[in-house]
């Protein structure tokens, strides 16, 4: 049942992706707002619209948000997998979605310090980040001797 599920959701965000469902959708509106004059603009010809809508966009719900679980999912594993690959990453960081609040604002609260950081040493090389810069609170904690080379890194093959 759930791989019947899957394969709907997949079938259906595709076909709603598609220009022609966004063209098939507006000529529905079009005739249907062509034939008010012919139905008086009663009220069963607006519940018409109402009612095809709510049916629509409630069906929709589900399938895309099922669509966009899977791409999360899909995400966080490849994610978690260049952590695990890279040397010197820190595996901690794999599966953080499923840690408590209080340590994801920790984790948060981390990388903007760094990001900090690393603004303020740009800025004193003369980068552009400098609002940022200036509302960095750390020191700058860079490693005495000669700057870096300002040559940039040769792209990998």
């Amino acid at each position: 049942m759930h791989d019947l599920f899957v394969r709907l959701a997949r079938g259906a965000s595709t076909l709603v992706a598609h220009p022609l469902a966004f063209a098939g959708a507006l000529l529905a509106v079009i005739l249907w707002a062509a034939a008010g004059p012919a139905f008086h603009y009663s009220a069963t010809w607006q519940l018409v619209i109402n009612t095809g809508t709510t049916i629509l966009t409630f069906l929709m719900v589900f399938l895309l948000q099922n669509m966009q679980n899977r791409d999360s999912r899909a995400m966080q594993v490849k994610l978690d997998e260049l952590l695990r690959a890279v040397h010197g990453a820190r595996t901690e960081l794999v599966d953080l979605e499923n840690v408590t609040e209080a340590e994801l604002a920790r984790y948060c609260e981390e990388f903007k310090t760094l990001h900090l950081r690393y603004a303020k040493i740009l800025a004193k090389r003369g980068g552009t980040i400098k609002a940022q810069a200036e509302t960095a609170v750390l020191e700058d904690r860079a490693p005495a001797g000669p700057k870096p080379s300002a040559r940039k890194p040769s792209a990998r093959p």
